[in-house]
């Protein structure tokens, strides 16, 4: 018998909206928590984002949105607003991504809910922290890259600021926020009571981006500046080979004598820019520049195999397309493929196992999907979802 998921018999009520909040639903959902999308009339504005099989259904919203249920309130009519205060009266979990004042203006701020239950464990997922000159404001991804030294890494790197080809700010808040509710969960099994936990976006990258780029700025005074010189080196890229690229990272005293050696220069390892790994990091360009001139002479696959004879990290740099085909995740039966009326879809798959199992996920929910069932499971009889459904306050999938 498979015993079940972490977060079998948690309910949420994941009121995200764009990436940052339903990334962070998506994992309490991949883990076996029954999470419940609670939408605006128009939906999600990522279920109209990118490439679809049908409307409001398109690929962004998918990526983020697997093995939820869907229903649609109108949060501004007081009727929907009180079917929300029922669905958090048997919740677990309430997040949002709401501007806070937008939520208090609807009555739905943590003091009103908290009081109602106790238990609930409500995150508040904000662009920044309450009590600074930030607080309220809206943020999005490109703005908080912007703001957290993203864009000034890129261009100290290549020479023009840049955001990452990613939305890592919202990914990285996502998990934050994943990982604080865990923790909120964890204290109220302990203690029985629920709580506020706050995942400011801005702080949260921040936080992200200093583990190694605070640098310097480590110690009071300073003893040095602040960036990681390793990450920040122009040569710090797939390296080209002669017909291709690698991605290769000596990194130890040892593996740097071994690449030496083989590229026929054994006295560099006793260089006194290379012979250790702090003075390496000081003089990290001018290794990097002297390695890529070594690889540029041979092939890709002569370099894999030189390499991992040395013991070595390295591997052929992949483009996205070749993810689909890689041997790892094949073995792993890594993606999983759902079938629908509306066409095939598939999916990465969730990167962790329990006990040697993925955990197994199922179809983003259409617009409104379970708005019946959900309202059901929450006491409402058949004549109260009509009245619901019938005055617009909720609606149902068409």
């Amino acid at each position: 018998m498979t015993a079940p998921l972490p977060l079998a018999g948690i309910k949420v009520l994941d009121l995200g909206s764009v990436v940052f909040g339903p990334y962070a639903g998506q994992w309490l959902a991949d883990l076996g928590a029954d999470v419940v999308k609670v939408e605006a009339p128009g939906g999600c504005s990522t279920r109209h984002t990118g490439p679809s099989h049908e409307p409001g259904m398109s690929a962004v919203f998918l990526g983020v949105n697997r093995s939820k249920r869907s229903i649609v309130l109108d949060l501004g009519d007081a009727a929907a607003r009180d079917a929300l205060l029922r669905l958090v009266d048997g919740a677990d979990v309430l997040l949002h991504s709401i501007r806070p004042q937008k939520l208090a203006k609807l009555g739905l701020d943590p003091e009103t809910l908290l009081a109602r239950n106790p238990r609930l464990v409500f995150a508040g997922l904000h662009g920044f922290a309450d009590g600074g000159p930030y607080a309220g404001k809206p943020a999005y991804d490109d703005v908080i890259q912007g703001m957290t030294g993203i864009a000034d890494l890129m261009g100290r790197q290549s020479g023009t600021p840049a955001y990452y080809p990613a939305i890592n700010a919202d990914k990285v808040s996502g998990l934050t926020a994943a990982i604080a509710i865990l923790a909120a969960l964890v204290r109220r099994n302990a203690t029985g009571c629920g709580g506020f936990v706050e995942v400011p976006m801005f702080e949260s990258v921040v936080a992200f981006n200093l583990v190694e780029h605070l640098y310097g700025e480590q110690f009071v005074p300073a003893r040095g500046a602040m960036g990681y010189p390793r990450a920040m080196a122009a040569w710090r890229r797939p390296m080209p080979t002669s017909d291709g690229f690698i991605c290769t990272m000596p990194y130890t005293d040892a593996h740097w004598r071994a690449f030496f050696t083989e590229v026929g220069r054994p006295d560099l390892a006793a260089d006194p820019r290379f012979v250790d790994v702090g003075v390496r990091t000081i003089n990290i360009a001018a290794l990097y520049a002297l390695a890529g001139g070594f690889i540029a002479t041979r092939s890709t696959a002569d370099w894999v195999a030189t390499l991992g004879r040395l013991q070595i990290p390295a591997a052929p740099m992949a483009t996205l397309e070749d993810l689909l085909s890689d041997p790892q995740l094949a073995a792993s039966n890594f993606f999983e493929e759902l079938p629908d009326p509306a066409g095939t879809l598939r999916f990465p798959g969730v990167p962790v196992r329990f006990d040697g199992v993925r955990p197994p996920i199922s179809y983003p929910p259409r617009l409104g999907e379970h708005t019946r069932a959900v309202l059901a499971e929450a006491g409402f009889d058949e004549g109260d979802i009509d009245a619901l459904i019938a005055s617009r306050a909720a609606r149902t999938q068409a």
